[in-house]
C-alpha cells in the first residue's frame, strides 16, 4: 500500500522584495509595502510531502524523526531567523519572493533526499510554503499528489493559493 505523509514546520525570516533591474519607483509599484528598504518578516509554514510504500512491520511511510532532522539540517537551520536577502547566498541576486523561496527549498531538499532516504525509499513529492494567511505556494516534485480539497496537482507546477 502506498501513502503520502505531510509534515509541517515553522520558521521566521525577513526579506525585501526589490530588484536592481527596476527603478525605485517601479520596485515600489510592483512590490508595494514589501519593498520597504528595511525589509519585513513572516512566520512561514513549510509542509513537506513524501510518498512511499507503507512498511508492513512499522506501518510507516518513513521515520518522521529522520525527516525532522533532515528538514532541520537542510532548511530550518538555513532560513530560520535570517534576513533572506543578506544571509543566504542563493538570494544575493534572486528576489526572495515566496515562489523563489519554495523553489530553493525544493532544490535543497531534492539534492540531499536520495542520500538521506535511499533509492528505494520514500520520494519527495512536494512542498508547500505558507507566507501569510492569504498567500501560499505549492511546488510539486515528481509524480502527481493529492493536496487540499482532493485536487490533483500535476508535476512541475507551481500553484498559488489566495
Amino acid at each position: 500500500m502506498r501513502a503520502a505523509l505531510t509534515r509541517r514546520y515553522q520558521f521566521s525570516a525577513s526579506h525585501r522584495l526589490h530588484t536592481p533591474a527596476l527603478s525605485n519607483a517601479e520596485n515600489e509599484r510592483v512590490f508595494g509595502k514589501c519593498n520597504n528598504p528595511y525589509g519585513h518578516g513572516h512566520n512561514y509554514q513549510l509542509e513537506v510531502t513524501a510518498h512511499g510504500t507503507v512498511d508492513p512491520e512499522t506501518g510507516l511511510v518513513l521515520d518522521v524523526r529522520q525527516l525532522d532532522r533532515f528538514v532541520s539540517d537542510q532548511v530550518l537551520n538555513r532560513f530560520a531567523n535570517r534576513n533572506i536577502n543578506m544571509d543566504l547566498p542563493e538570494f544575493r541576486h534572486l528576489i526572495p519572493t515566496t515562489e523563489n523561496i519554495a523553489i530553493m527549498i525544493g532544490k535543497v531538499l531534492e539534492d540531499g533526499w536520495t542520500a538521506e532516504f535511499g533509492v528505494p525509499g520514500p520520494k519527495l513529492v512536494g512542498i508547500h510554503v505558507q507566507e501569510t494567511d492569504r498567500n501560499g505556494f505549492d511546488l510539486v516534485i515528481g509524480a502527481p499528489v493529492s493536496r487540499r480539497n482532493d485536487a490533483v496537482v500535476e508535476p512541475s507546477f507551481v500553484s498559488v493559493t489566495d
